[in-house]
């Protein structure tokens, strides 16, 4: 239950067996490959270069390519998926077999291609029903809309805004000429549809008038053919086209059986990404190629074995000292201290070189969590829910993974608090008693206590256990700093802390207040002015010390009424919906509401007593002795998305 030793790993091989010597390392997974874009500008390294990064497109676009096709295919042929449904499992040898991975990217480009071809014909029907509309105004033409105009007479259709009247368009062309005719085809809200015939010697003469009427000649190119005839003629090619495109669909439709073909292409086009990634941080010359990363110690002698087949030579040290804050942190830990990496997840992890905080937290969030659900219900369904998810989906996210196994250890304690405090649903057990039998003696569950009737001693209890996390830290804290020589500023920083709380705390229990506040006071005035220089130093040190310290200790170990908060809150919401229910006398009445409303109650708490639990972690504990600030270890390994891969 530590912080991982890492080792620095330095490789040269042979550049023709570099391709399999990651997947090598892919498939041990405990190397990354660390960046060497430094190296490239040092003389001493001239000569290497960048590995070629077209296999990283091609993978790039590789997963683009399934992941689209799988998208397609949820929306044309979903498969129905269950809530807890687990992942599928395959082989390794099946999961990287390179001919079932060509026909899969075959099969994406298909969909694809058909999920383009359905585009295409929407909008090429788009663009039809565009045209339809247009040809719409001219429909009760019986002319051709091809016909062309003479040497002798011009033929042009064309429109004039709404608002003009027919009848002064008509009087002006008349009055300009009598070698023209008007003819009114349409009008809708914003033009009047137009047929004008006349002789060329008046074209002058009737332009003039269409100008001042604001006449614009009608696009119309291209058509052959009445308007009518060319609207039947889109009907038709829509018709086409829409029926096309529903055996497009159809066929989609039928590719249902596809989708897991597609998930593992997926998930290979990833392990090829990931590769080519950690390739393009190699150094390469004509022959030969660098790698450099880190790796946990423990598994050297595993890497020895998977490279005793290749010529390569590598080797292995301890980060130095100043490399701490980039050497990649994993932490190791047991079943019941691993969920709690959700935790420092969130937060931030440890720097490398410092404690593993997740041992340390563990029994204080798992009892703090329980103490604010307590619920003897909510326990049960908390480690239901954990068991079910864990058992059917067997979740392996970077959170999910640590989620649910972290819900019910949270379970276990909350029952145990709700057992303690006589909670099940709240009061549920009793009014149900009560409604089914008002003559019942059965008022409670037997409890230890109760959150309502001794507030003040739940009080008192959430406050000493802020007492014992917080000294827990202290002595954390002066630990590590003993450890690094430090002795002196541990006895005068938390050492002298823990004897003025000794002091203090002694005096009151023994009823000599006064001689146990001078006692502390002088403990204080020893160790406070300790480094500081000159008097005033000393005696600002002293007062600061003193203010800074009992106000900040108060009021952390304050925070600490939270815990108390949360379980009278709790406890005080499930008990009044039941109340609710129970004001009906009906016995289905008051199962529905109540069940309604500790829904309600536990989805709040659940949420809240987490963000609260972890405040109590992240600022009054961390806060002791905590260093964050470490960068995760990410090592080449084989990652998936959708199905499980069963290593071999």
């Amino acid at each position: 239950m530590a912080i991982v030793k890492m080792k620095r790993l330095r490789l040269f091989g042979m550049r023709s067996d570099r391709e399999d010597i990651l997947r090598v390392l892919q498939h041990a997974g405990c190397v990354e490959v660390s960046e060497t874009a430094d190296k490239l500008e040092d003389p001493e390294w001239a000569g290497v270069s960048r590995p070629d990064g077209q296999a990283l497109t091609a993978a790039r676009e590789a997963g683009a390519s399934a992941l689209s096709a799988l998208e397609v295919l949820k929306k044309y042929a979903p498969v129905k998926g269950g809530l807890l449904k687990s992942r599928p499992v395959i082989s390794e040898k099946e999961f990287f077999d390179d001919g079932a991975y060509a026909a899969a990217l075959k099969t994406a480009e298909e969909v694809n291609d058909a999920e383009r071809r359905i585009h295409a014909l929407y909008a090429e029907q788009s663009k039809l029903r565009g045209q339809k509309l247009t040809l719409a105004p001219w429909l009760d033409l019986d002319v051709p809309l091809d016909t062309a105009s003479t040497k002798e007479m011009a033929v042009v259709l064309g429109t004039v805004p709404n608002t003009v009247k027919l009848e002064e368009l008509q009087g002006g062309l008349d009055a300009a000429t009598d070698l023209q005719e008007l003819t009114h085809v349409s009008s809708d809200t914003e033009a009047h549809y137009l047929l004008l015939v006349f002789h060329r010697d008046a074209e002058e003469a009737v332009n003039e008038v269409l100008k001042e009427y604001a006449f614009t000649r009608a696009g119309l190119r291209g058509w052959t053919g009445t308007a009518k005839e060319n609207d039947r003629r889109l009907d038709a090619e829509i018709s086409a086209l829409a029926a096309e495109t529903e055996a497009v669909k159809e066929g989609l439709s039928k590719r249902g059986g596809e989708h897991l073909v597609l998930q593992r292409c997926a998930d290979r086009a990833a392990q090829e990404i990931s590769r080519e990634e950690a390739k393009g941080r190699l150094l390469d010359t004509q022959s030969v190629f660098f790698l450099e990363g880190w790796m946990p110690a423990k598994e050297v002698k595993g890497l020895e074995e998977c490279l005793k087949p290749y010529l390569c030579a590598w080797e292995t040290e301890d980060p130095a000292q100043e490399e701490y804050p980039t050497v990649p942190v994993q932490l190791e830990n047991n079943s019941l201290t691993r969920p709690m990496s959700m935790v420092t997840d969130m937060y931030s992890l440890p720097a490398y070189g410092s404690l593993d905080p997740n041992p340390l937290m563990a029994p204080f969030f798992i009892l703090f969590y329980g103490i604010m659900m307590a619920d003897m219900g909510y326990g049960l369904v908390m480690m239901l829910i954990s068991a079910l998810v864990i058992k059917k989906t067997k979740p392996k996210g970077p959170t999910v993974r640590h989620m649910f196994p972290l819900l019910g250890l949270c379970g276990v304690s909350t029952f145990i608090m709700g057992a303690l405090t006589g909670g099940f649903f709240g009061d549920f057990l009793p009014q149900l008693a009560h409604i089914i039998n008002p003559n019942t003696t059965f008022t409670a569950l037997p409890a230890l206590f109760s959150p309502l009737d001794d507030a003040l001693v739940v009080l008192m209890g959430a406050l000493a256990l802020g007492v014992v996390q917080i000294f827990t830290g202290m002595g954390i804290s002066m630990y590590k700093k003993i450890k690094r020589g430090e002795t002196m500023d541990a006895l005068c920083n938390e050492g002298a802390w823990y004897l003025v709380f000794l002091l203090a705390g002694g005096g009151i229990a023994l009823g000599m207040v006064g001689p146990g506040l001078i006692a502390s006071l002088i403990v204080l005035v020893i160790t406070q002015s300790y480094g500081k220089k000159g008097i005033v130093g000393k005696i600002m040190g002293i007062f600061g010390s003193l203010y800074n310290g009992i106000t900040g200790y108060f009021s952390d170990i304050m925070s600490y009424s939270r815990l108390m908060a949360l379980m009278l809150a709790g406890a005080v919401v499930a008990q009044v919906f039941n109340q609710l229910g129970a004001i009906t006398g009906n016995v289905v009445a008051f199962v529905i509401i109540a069940m309604i409303g500790n829904a309600l109650n536990f989805a709040l708490n659940i949420l809240g007593c987490f963000v609260h639990d972890m405040r109590l972690q992240c600022l009054e504990f961390f806060g002791r002795f905590y260093e964050d600030g470490g960068v995760p270890f990410r090592p080449l390994n084989i990652t998936t998305k959708f199905v499980d891969v069963e290593e071999k």
